[in-house]
């Protein structure tokens, strides 16, 4: 596996964490993917080859996204595949929870925020928000049935 790669936009060794998904190109932060979109031109085949993720519903986004197009290689031995987080969208459970608007403000913020991992840290200690994480890591990868004990 490779290391993480300079910045494309502002050059910064090792610190390109994100690849635009309409061409490929490496960036490190919200700022330098703004200035990359600014300046973007995309690679003809990868342009049609999104065009054809359409999202469920037949809607189609301004830019099509994809999980390869916003992970590195590291990333990537970490990802959950999709059939698993399928399971996300049917559980009542985690909708109940997502009711509740005290938590959509949480994920909303986290969602903003540049310095993502440290603010997860910070919510981590809400019990709140332990309970949607619990919930989506019980849905995904639920307890294994020789860790619990017969009746």
């Amino acid at each position: 596996m490779r290391g993480p790669r300079p910045c494309g936009v502002c050059g910064a060794a090792g610190a390109a964490k994100y690849r635009c998904p309409r061409c490929a190109a490496a960036y490190c932060s919200v700022p330098c993917c703004r200035t990359h979109r600014e300046r973007c031109t995309p690679e003809p085949k990868r342009e049609r080859a999104a065009a054809g993720r359409a999202p469920p519903g037949g809607q189609h986004a301004a830019s099509p996204w994809s999980v390869e197009d916003i992970l590195t290689e590291e990333e990537e031995q970490d990802r959950v595949p999709l059939q698993k987080l399928k399971r996300l969208g049917e559980s009542e459970e985690l909708r109940d929870l997502l009711l509740n608007p005290h938590l959509r403000q949480l994920l909303l913020t986290v969602d903003q925020a540049e310095d993502k991992s440290s603010l997860m840290k910070k919510y981590m200690q809400e019990p709140l928000f332990v309970e949607f994480a619990d919930c989506c890591l019980r849905i995904v990868e639920p307890p294994e049935k020789e860790n619990i004990l017969p009746e």
